[in-house]
């Protein structure tokens, strides 16, 4: 199986987005590659972005969406805590 993917939609004009890097950053040396995270900046109009827009419905960042072998598993909008984000993802490295 597939390791879980987070993905941090982001944009670099966002106050929030600012607070929400350094708890990824530490869920990254906790976790380690147990997860793959991936920083997308929506901020940037691109035909990408747009397309993740689109498939997630993003509507307001910071944005995380978690997903294990291609199903989306939780979307988290606004500011989340490491606990919050640890308490999804330690079960789906355990499966």
């Amino acid at each position: 199986m597939a390791k879980p993917v987070l993905m941090d939609f982001f944009a670099e004009w966002c106050g929030p987005c600012h607070q929400q890097t350094p708890i990824i950053d530490q869920l990254k040396e906790q976790m380690g590659n147990q997860v793959e995270i991936r920083k997308i900046d929506v901020g940037v109009d691109t035909a990408e972005t747009r397309q993740y827009a689109a498939k997630y419905d993003l509507q307001f960042v910071p944005t995380i969406v978690i997903e294990k072998d291609g199903v989306l598993i939780k979307k988290l909008v606004g500011v989340q805590d490491l606990g919050t984000l640890e308490s999804i993802l330690k079960p789906l490295v355990e499966q």
